[in-house]
């Protein structure tokens, strides 16, 4: 694996029973892009993000995070990894600071390193002025910028972003994609972070990611730059119901998860 390739997903398959979530699945993201993950509802997205994070293992293929294999160096592929899913792992009781202190001291970052990488993710994402207040009373806005920064506080070398702005009014959905573009912009000398954003909402796709990476029914459809795809004029809208359209006409339906 070469020192750039941040993501690297080869041959992977997921079966449940007779189900086949995801079918043979390859693609790489390098370090510093932006890739968006598309597919129509059932396509195999959430299983697919569910294993580059380590939550479940593949039937078949192997990932790696940073080089490191996700299930037989699971320690090392999860540190390198930061992963916010749709529904933020938030404790309503907790603090903003204290929350982030916890999620720091689970994911290994030293003690006295502590203090630092929280002040960090609370300047990163726009949430030192709520530091001390309670999640639970947070607008849902800034509880999905308190699941960012946990995904961020051990700085870790990818980010897996799984339908960051659901739910989100348009102005807190322009924050958050602020936010997101400069998280893989390099900070104060660190090293750029490699994103890939799960979503189903195109205007998001458009806005943020370099690269489109199509999966439908289980399979990889498409992966090329979002300026090739657009540069005949076509939006991303009629790319997306065109490729889904041919997919769903050459194949028999099959059951997706």
């Amino acid at each position: 694996m070469t020192a750039d390739r941040m993501i690297a997903v080869e041959g992977v398959s997921k079966r449940y029973g007779s189900i086949q979530a995801v079918d043979d699945l390859s693609f790489e993201v390098r370090r510093g892009e932006v890739v968006g993950f598309l597919g129509p509802n059932g396509a195999g997205k959430t299983t697919t993000m569910r294993m580059l994070t380590g939550f479940i293992p593949p039937t078949d293929g192997t990932i790696r995070m940073a080089g490191h294999d996700v299930f037989r160096d699971g320690r090392a592929a999860r540190s390198a990894v930061g992963y916010l899913p749709e529904t933020p792992p938030l404790y309503p009781e907790m603090t903003v600071r204290g929350f982030l202190g916890f999620v720091a001291s689970i994911k290994d970052v030293k003690r006295s390193d502590r203090r630092d990488s929280v002040d960090r993710a609370l300047e990163r994402c726009g949430l030192t002025e709520v530091r001390k207040r309670i999640i639970g009373q947070l607008s849902k806005g800034f509880r999905q910028r308190v699941g960012l920064a946990q995904a961020i506080v051990h700085e870790p070398q990818v980010l897996v972003l799984d339908e960051p702005t659901v739910g989100l009014d348009p102005i807190q959905i322009r924050e958050i994609r602020d936010l997101i573009l400069g998280l893989a912009a390099p900070d104060q000398g660190r090293e750029q972070q490699t994103v890939i954003l799960s979503t189903h909402i195109l205007p998001e796709v458009e806005a943020l990611c370099q690269r489109v990476v199509l999966i439908d029914r289980g399979r990889k459809s498409l992966d090329r730059s979002l300026a090739d795809l657009t540069a005949g004029g076509d939006r991303l809208e009629d790319v997306f119901a065109r490729v889904t359209s041919a997919d769903a006409a050459e194949t028999e339906p099959r059951g997706r998860v």
